[in-house]
């Protein structure tokens, strides 16, 4: 079969490294791809518009372009990895013309591109996560943050590449956060309402449930880390690296959360009548009260998915068909979870000065050691391009090196090995990945 990866990121380089491994694919497509993806498919070319357009008709132009494409190929099975891409509507438009994508539709998408409808229908149901309230007024936002004091969360309505939450420690800090988001429109649109949340206290975990609409299986949890420096301090960015399984979700914490959020999350989508086929990605606090929601996402996290997929001993291809059928239900005993005595951890190397500004066009070196084959460590491409015939940077996150093992100690042991054998001016990355796990390790 042929299958279409739309993005570009890490994410994607993922997925197409674990859809490549499938016995049934017989070529795969990337749009746009990068260079690491161009080692497992074909990438079609950026789309090059004659006149400057909104971002809005940026993607609907881009989307047109791609189910023209899909349709011409006569693409199997498209998997789309960004979430502006759902947002804007791909897998409705895909489906009008009877082509299988795998991906929520818009209107399904919201849980995580509308911030206020996702709290709204929590509330409204019953699964637990912060105490809210939604602003389109900065004044607003800035009394009802007096009152409440710091610490406190700020979390921009719309999408924000995964930089739109801020935990203010402070109420100054709050306050200067909802003049760059709501005046400053440092998010754009994406900031002119915003949600303001209790801090919650817990440990954070991400749980993936792959949902026909009716059923769904979760794979293994991951923890991502999203602040910029080591022990979890700085501003957030779109995650700095990740590891899995996390073992703050035990087993049973792990069933408490089907229970307590995605079964009913999912069951209020399709009384809605906007059924959720795809990736919940279910962002959970592990409080003392038990699981609690920060945040859905509707695809893949990144880099959660460079720890999940390699962990993944199904077919993927088969899973992803069987969301797309309706049929997830009848695939949850043909998909075996990871051994207990497997570990990935990813590091996520960024350019100097990211999130804020940094340069881009930068020499790499030692990234073509990384082949992938052995599945032990890899080489997931972030924001990377071809230049004169030279790999170069391109993004604020450049590559994620992920290792797998047999414990997490040997998991984290090895992706910092790796990460030694790549080199750019500026590189940066944090030296504390999977810190919590660690700590639970037992000695020795």
């Amino acid at each position: 079969m042929k299958v279409l990866v739309v993005g570009k990121g890490g994410r994607e380089h993922a997925l197409a490294w674990k859809i490549a491994r499938s016995p049934r694919v017989r070529k795969i497509f990337a749009a746009p791809g990068s260079p690491g993806i161009a080692s497992l498919a074909h990438c079609l070319p950026d789309m090059r518009l004659d006149t400057p357009v909104s971002e809005i008709e940026r993607l609907s132009a881009e989307i047109e372009r791609l189910r023209s494409f899909a349709l011409e190929e006569a693409i199997d099975l498209t998997v789309v990895g960004p979430e502006d891409c759902l947002a804007a509507g791909i897998v409705d438009r895909f489906r009008e013309v009877g082509l299988r994508i795998f991906g929520p539709t818009a209107a399904a998408a919201r849980i995580e591109c509308d911030k206020v409808f996702s709290k709204e229908l929590m509330a409204r149901i019953g699964v637990p996560s912060a105490d809210h309230r939604a602003f389109s007024d900065s004044e607003a936002a800035a009394d009802y943050i007096r009152d409440r004091g710091a610490p406190i969360v700020i979390k921009a309505t719309g999408l924000a590449a995964g930089k739109g939450a801020v935990v203010a420690r402070t109420e100054g800090e709050a306050l200067a956060t909802i003049r760059e988001m709501m005046e400053d429109r440092i998010f754009g649109e994406a900031g002119a309402q915003v949600v303001v949340e209790e801090f919650m206290t817990g440990e954070e975990a991400s749980l993936f449930a792959l949902s026909d609409g009716e059923d769904f299986l979760t794979l293994v949890p991951a923890q991502d880390h999203k602040a910029i420096g080591e022990g979890d301090v700085g501003p957030n960015t779109g995650g700095m690296g990740a590891y899995a399984p996390a073992p703050v979700m035990t087993p049973d914490l792990i069933a408490e959360a089907e229970d307590r959020v995605v079964r009913p999350v999912l069951a209020e989508m399709r009384r809605l009548g906007t059924p959720f086929q795809g990736v919940l990605y279910c962002g959970l606090m592990m409080t003392a009260s038990g699981p609690r929601v920060v945040e859905f996402n509707c695809r893949f996290g990144d880099p959660e998915a460079q720890v999940v997929l390699p962990l993944m001993e199904a077919d993927i291809v088969d899973v992803m068909e069987a969301v797309v059928d309706g049929s997830i239900g009848q695939m949850k005993a043909a998909v075996p979870t990871p051994p207990s005595h497997a570990a990935a951890v990813c590091v996520v190397m960024a350019s100097q000065g990211y999130p804020g500004p940094y340069e881009t066009g930068v020499e790499i070196t030692g990234l073509d050691t990384f082949d992938g084959d052995d599945g032990r460590t890899l080489a997931f491409h972030a924001g990377t391009a071809l230049r004169d015939g030279r790999l170069v940077t391109a993004g604020g996150r450049i590559v994620g090196i992920t290792a797998v093992a047999s414990d997490i100690r040997s998991a984290v042991d090895g992706a910092y090995a790796a990460v030694d054998a790549v080199s750019f001016e500026g590189r940066y990355f944090r030296r504390d990945i999977a810190h919590r796990a660690l700590h639970r390790a037992p000695a020795g």
